[in-house]
């Protein structure tokens, strides 16, 4: 009777697995390149930055600065002066809608495509 649930349970966990495994794949693959980054500080946007052009920006935040660099369609925080270096030690980001948060500093760089508005909405 133990080897069977035991099994069960085997099995059940395999094809949670593979269920998890299917939907993430799905979702990588449907998400949509972004074209821009937009950086907001405390709310107000203050730049937007093409992700197909390399460069290295300071982002000046409320208290500290922030370091840029968009690279191969990516961007990504590489330095920070902020105590808790989250935003560094986030991944580099490129679909439309991720975002990477400075909350010391109240820096947010958000990926949009290239239709996108004046709507900086969650």
């Amino acid at each position: 009777m133990e080897k069977k649930k035991i099994k069960r349970d085997i099995i059940l966990a395999a094809f949670l697995l593979v269920l998890c495994g299917v939907a993430l794949a799905l979702w990588h693959g449907t998400a949509e390149k972004g074209e821009l980054a937009v950086v907001t500080v405390d709310g107000r946007e203050v730049a937007r930055y093409s992700l197909s052009d390399d460069r290295e920006e300071t982002i000046r935040g409320i208290g500290g600065e922030n370091k840029l660099v968009i690279s191969n369609g990516k961007a990504d925080v590489i330095e920070a002066d902020c105590p808790d270096k989250v935003c560094v030690d986030h991944r580099s980001i490129s679909n439309v809608g991720e975002t990477i948060v400075c909350l010391p500093h109240k820096v947010v760089v958000k990926i949009v495509g290239e239709d996108s508005g004046v709507d900086m909405g969650a």
